[in-house]
């Protein structure tokens, strides 16, 4: 039976581990607490052990973890394939992104995940990055954002977002891992668009107003990019079709898949 190592199952992992399970794979999780799955704390000389000891010669690694000294562990027995995602922010300031687009980290943060995607590639496996852009979701996203109230415009919000929904992110690392690709590609779906028109239409859904803007200083990273990607070379290689390839088609899934968890609970 095949086995996979996902390192990091939150909002992504648990949805590829789902996936994979469904294929016949056998599949550990890892998480800070070991509740459910294996516990992963890289301070703690045992942990690292047990997180060793789970790899094979055959195992196949999907590592989402943004701290470093995972791939040191991984190093000291390693696995048949690490899968890593990263994030469209190592793209720093560049507008326009695709496979051919260098990175060009800026923060802490896109300097922390360049650095761990450069020791991926370098390890004795074989490799590839894929770099999410925006990951949304039930639960999870502008719209959850605009429900509660705290989601704000940057400034007249004319900057472009590229998205990914978290199932067709999901069907990527799949896909990812059960491929012999290397190298790095952004992912994200097929129709970038402004801020304003994301929330405009969030708006409409929801039965809300429009947020107010807000001055670029008072946002998170993420949020002040302005960034538009074209993902189509990763769904080629991949063979790919997105479930959700819009932000339109997207989002209003997640309004009836939360509509039905509330139903039910």
């Amino acid at each position: 039976m095949p086995h996979a190592l996902i390192l990091g199952s939150g909002f992504t992992g648990q949805r590829t581990a789902a996936l994979l399970r469904a294929r016949g794979w056998s599949v550990t999780c890892t998480n800070r607490s070991g509740d459910g799955g294996l516990r992963v704390d890289l301070s703690d000389t045992e942990s690292l052990g047990a997180l060793s000891a789970a790899i094979t010669p055959a195992t196949v690694v999907l590592h989402s973890i943004p701290v470093p000294g995972i791939v040191d562990t991984l190093r000291a027995n390693p696995p048949a394939r690490v899968v890593y995602l990263s994030t469209t922010g190592v793209y720093g300031a560049a507008q326009l992104v695709d496979e051919s687009t260098p990175i060009a980290p800026r923060t802490d943060r896109e300097l922390l995940r360049a650095a761990e995607e450069r020791a991926v590639l370098a390890g004795p496996w074989t490799a590839l990055v894929l770099r999410p852009a925006a990951i949304y979701g039930p639960g999870r996203g502008i719209h959850t954002a605009m429900r509660s109230g705290t989601y704000r415009l940057n400034g007249d919000g004319s900057n472009f977002v590229s998205r990914i929904h978290v199932d067709d992110l999901a069907q990527h690392a799949q896909a990812a891992m059960l491929s012999a690709l290397e190298g790095a590609y952004p992912v994200a779906d097929e129709e970038p668009c402004t801020s304003l028109e994301i929330a405009a239409y969030c708006a409409r859904l929801l039965g809300v107003p429009l947020p107010a803007p807000a001055n670029a200083d008072e946002l998170g990273e993420t949020r002040r990019a302005d960034r538009r990607v074209d993902a189509s070379a990763i769904r080629r290689l991949l063979n790919i079709s997105l479930r959700y390839p819009n932000y339109r088609v997207g989002i209003a899934a997640c309004l009836e898949e939360e509509a039905r968890a509330f139903s039910t609970s």
